[in-house]
């Protein structure tokens, strides 16, 4: 089959920064990928160093899990966002001179006719399409806020006095992905005659509107000359913050600017709840009509009456209420695999996980919708358990209850087990996230927090695959890989786990003689050293495939300076 990444026409892209008249240095980051059609834009907050810093390290944790592409571009954006800022919060932490730095940023990712987009903060993206222009992301700023519900216009909000006031950034303060109020993701369709532009205020503060669309526009087949122009445009009009452009337009956008070059339009004001087109509606082909010869239409209704009949059948087995136990599980046949509802909305079959568990099969699926469910969840061999909306179905252990294992795979067991969040808190304790015995189950996209022995365990003999997982904020330690097991950990996040106080773990504890395999995980931020017994003969291969923080800064001495004016005993 041919790869449609090779089919896709390439993005024209182009992207520039520069320090501005007023600044000694600068603060911006950006990156400019059309191959991978990845494009950020970050502004550092904290001045001299600590903004560059906080906009360094944002960069880098960005494009570390978004170039790895596992799981949706929302969930991912997300996480990379996150990743971004509790990297930035741990260095502020541990260094005074770095104390309060953050950065506000926008991302980009454009594939597959969509835009979806990551930000916080008050750096702006524009979308330009049949000659228009349409601001996607709010300004997280009191007067952008302002200005985006029509209260102020763009003449006074660009001098306004509070105007670089924002209050919403990342690395300030701690987040989880699904934090409310902190990452804007918006999605939408993106054409091949569209183009969009995402900037740092320091143009966006400058240069009106009109005058960037009329750039746009004008400069539409030369995206170096038309970043340039604009930085030219904000530095003649003061030059007052760092200046950032970052631009990308489909293959068809060059010819289709030309028919609307000095129409110059302000934007609208970004527009909440963007919808998606149903599927069924986007590239639907039309159908001829072909004329059927009379004998082959009575033959078509024979098939067809048959081929009814028998599915009725199967419905009055497996779907219709009051059909009988044995009806449908004894005399199913094996080839009959069937889907499980779970939830609480209509439709549904059951209202927990046990109950289905208890009447699938192997080889059926449980489709668990969103809402809380209690642990333990044990899995049966070959039933795969999946959420219907990625970590939307979330497992709790009871109130109260004892420390214990929210899901367990006992040995021999396979299948698969993905989509889920795995939460505990101090009312809603919990021991293990998951425990693996020896089996093969497939854990995919999954979410582990709370934990207070280890998020995953994988014991003596287990093969499991843990793939796009986000094991982060657990107390005892990350994932365990007992003596004797030989999981697979690929593209896994590994953050923030082992930090009690007194008693750090590590990310990933490998107890020898365990030889899992280890690609394109990100561990970092954990409590002790982030790989634990790690042979040193694997290191430089573990190094090479997967991105490892560096090993947990000793704690500050206090300074023993003596006081002069205080004799020596």
């Amino acid at each position: 089959m041919p790869s449609t990444a090779a089919e896709r026409a390439p993005l024209l892209a182009a992207a520039a920064t520069d320090t501005g008249l007023r600044r000694k240095n600068n603060e911006d980051r950006y990156h400019c990928d059309p191959e991978r059609g990845l494009f950020m834009v970050i502004d550092g907050v904290g001045g001299q160093a600590a903004g560059e810093k906080a906009a360094e390290t944002a960069l880098g944790m960005l494009r570390a899990r978004l170039e790895r592409e596992t799981g949706g571009t929302a969930e991912r954006l997300r996480e990379a966002i996150t990743l971004a800022n509790n990297e930035v919060h741990r260095l502020a932490l541990g260094e005074p001179d770095w104390h309060g730095m953050a950065c506000v940023l926008t991302v980009a990712v454009v594939r597959d006719g969509r835009l979806v987009v990551g930000h916080v903060g008050d750096t702006r993206l524009y979308m330009f399409h049949e000659g228009r222009v349409q601001k996607i992301t709010h300004d997280h700023s009191p007067v952008g806020e302002r200005e985006d519900r029509g209260e102020l216009d763009e003449h006074d909000a660009m001098r306004h006095p509070r105007r670089n006031e924002i209050f919403r950034d990342v690395g300030s303060e701690p987040h989880n992905p699904t934090d409310e109020q902190f990452i804007e993701i918006l999605d939408l369709p993106f054409e091949d005659d569209s183009a969009i532009l995402l900037c740092s205020d320091g143009l966006s503060d400058l240069v009106a509107s009109t005058t960037l669309t009329d750039m746009v526009y004008l400069y539409a087949g030369n995206p170096r000359e038309m970043v340039s122009r604009l930085i030219d445009e904000a530095n003649d009009e003061g030059g007052k913050d760092n200046i950032t452009v970052v631009f990308a337009a489909g293959h068809r956008f060059a010819d289709a600017a030309r028919l609307h070059q000095g129409a110059g339009h302000a934007p609208s004001p970004p527009v909440d709840g963007w919808r998606e087109e149903p599927a069924g509606r986007l590239n639907r082909s039309r159908r001829r009509r072909v004329s059927i010869p009379g004998w082959l239409a009575v033959a078509a209704t024979l098939v067809l009456g048959t081929a009814l009949g028998l599915g009725l059948a199967y419905l009055a087995l497996t779907r219709v209420d009051g059909a009988p136990e044995w009806a449908l599980q004894a005399n199913r046949p094996d080839t009959w695999s069937r889907t499980w509802k779970v939830g609480y909305e209509p439709g549904a079959e059951f209202t927990s996980i046990e109950e289905a568990l208890a009447q699938a099969r192997p080889g059926d699926t449980i489709s668990v919708g969103p809402g809380e469910y209690r642990a333990p969840i044990t899995m049966r061999h070959g039933i795969s358990i999946v959420s219907a909306k990625p970590r939307e179905a979330i497992i709790r252990p009871a109130l109260g209850a004892q420390p214990a294992t929210a899901v367990h795979v006992p040995a021999g067991t396979s299948g698969r087990f993905a989509g889920f969040r795995i939460s505990g808190d101090a009312e809603h304790p919990l021991g293990v996230g998951i425990l693996v015995q020896d089996g093969s189950v497939e854990i995919d996209d999954i979410e582990v927090s709370g934990a207070m022995h280890a998020g995953i365990v994988f014991e003596n003999g287990s093969r499991a695959t843990l793939r796009a997982g986000y094991i982060h904020d657990n107390p005892g330690g990350g994932v365990v890989v007992r003596s004797g097991a030989a999981p697979t950990l690929a593209h896994n996040v590994i953050a923030a786990n082992g930090r009690q106080n007194g008693k750090p773990r590590p990310g990933i504890d490998l107890q020898e003689p365990a030889s899992p395999l280890l690609f394109g995980n990100i561990v970092l931020g954990n409590g002790e050293d982030q790989v634990a017994g790690l042979p040193v003969t694997r290191r430089p291969d573990v190094a090479r495939d997967n991105i490892i923080g560096p090993p947990p800064a000793p704690p500050r001495r206090p300074s023993t300076t003596r006081d002069p004016r205080i004799p020596e005993s």
